[in-house]
């Protein structure tokens, strides 16, 4: 039976907390942000959670 393989373009945009949440990083970070209010470029700095029902498909991409 052979292995099953990461999906590496998840693993790249999403990280598995250790209680189980899956948290990904907020878009629209590389340019244009100038014109954008402080609290929204701080609000794209840190982690976001995903949805639960996102969990799953995480986890059948992400197995190890």
């Amino acid at each position: 039976m052979a292995k099953i393989k990461t999906h590496k373009a998840s693993s790249k945009r999403f990280r598995v907390t250790r209680n189980g949440k899956v948290m990904k990083k907020m878009a629209g970070q590389d340019h244009f942000n100038a014109r954008e209010s402080g609290k929204v470029t701080r609000a794209k700095r840190t982690p976001k959670e995903l949805f639960p029902a996102y969990k799953r498909a995480i986890a059948d991409l992400m197995p190890n």
